[in-house]
């Protein structure tokens, strides 16, 4: 079984006003990147309304679609914009991220990169914000469980920014670990440790800026990784944001690849430990253009390595 890589060419239809820092070329340098490590793309489907509901109710779905411009631009919030192609960048983001739950679980990959946008960890149940519209990871999370009939699952996410809307999404239930590295203060305020969930089912790790490798590193060895071997998950989701990196211009963590190249190692073989290798990675932010194809490209090596192909 071998690495895929799940995207949409409607993933580049989704335009933000110019100097957004969520840009079509994220997506573009991200592809380009992997490219060279030729491995099969897969195209993302769009997530129907059944699979929406399991975390959004439908008073969510109706007023993105009424929200849907048929020009320009309608803005949900300071930083979170509509263009045309919104919408169905959206849905195949979704999508994507619930069909590599389907290629993992049948066998067709070993493990999945989503190479998609817009991001989904900062969507609420009924709150689009962040530069996002839908909870991806969660909707994956929520697939796993109920379609496939897993009983437990984690999420990792490191991205730079706290994943509020995938903690709104899935700290009521008990089936989903969720642990979340990011720098505070920082947008969007939320994920302070006293954050645990209904059922503990989480665990927020807040860094101060500046933190750097060593207490990255630190933290998921002292926190993340021994809560995650004891939640013993079926199967493990990583909402993977690069914006951690040094050179990122929104955020200032101060990682380099070989930190998210270590991190995904370390992830990996607890998924070799507890659910047959069985990993799915969804791309979250990253707004320098080169750290963030830099980035995308050692994560997904270490995906690949495992699955040796």
């Amino acid at each position: 079984m071998s690495t895929k890589i799940i995207t949409h060419d409607d993933c580049l239809d989704h335009v933000n006003p110019q100097g957004h820092p969520e840009q079509v070329a994220r997506l573009e340098h991200v592809l380009k990147a992997l490219a060279p490590l030729g491995l099969e793309t897969v195209s993302a489907p769009l997530a129907p309304d059944d699979d929406l509901l399991r975390c959004h109710p439908q008073s969510h779905i109706t007023a993105l679609r009424a929200a849907a411009p048929q020009e320009g631009w309608s803005r949900l919030d300071a930083d979170t914009h509509m263009s045309p192609g919104t919408l169905t960048a959206a849905l195949r983001a979704a999508g994507g991220a619930i069909r590599a739950v389907d290629m993992v679980m049948s066998g067709e990959a070993g493990n999945v990169f989503v190479a998609t946008r817009p991001p989904g960890h900062h969507c609420e149940r009924e709150t689009p914000m962040g530069f996002c519209f839908f909870g991806n990871v969660a909707l994956a999370a929520k697939h796993a469980l109920e379609h496939h009939g897993l009983s437990r699952v984690a999420i990792v996410d490191f991205d730079v920014h706290h994943g509020n809307g995938t903690q709104d999404l899935v700290e009521g239930d008990g089936r989903i670990f969720f642990a979340s590295t990011h720098q505070m203060p920082l947008y969007p305020g939320t994920g302070h440790a006293h954050e645990t969930g209904g059922y503990g089912n989480v665990l927020n790790c807040p860094l101060p800026d500046g933190a750097g490798s060593a207490a990255f590193r630190a933290v998921m060895q002292a926190e993340v990784l021994p809560a995650v071997e004891r939640f013993a998950p079926e199967f493990v989701f990583i909402s993977a944001g690069f914006d951690a990196h040094v050179d990122d211009p929104l955020a200032g963590m101060n990682l380099t690849e070989d930190d998210f190249s270590w991190i995904t190692q370390r992830l990996c073989d607890l998924a070799a430990k507890h659910c047959k290798g069985r990993v799915v990675s969804c791309l979250e932010g990253g707004y320098d253009l080169e750290a963030l194809a830099a980035s995308a490209a050692a994560h997904v090596t270490i995906l690949k390595e495992q699955t040796h192909g």
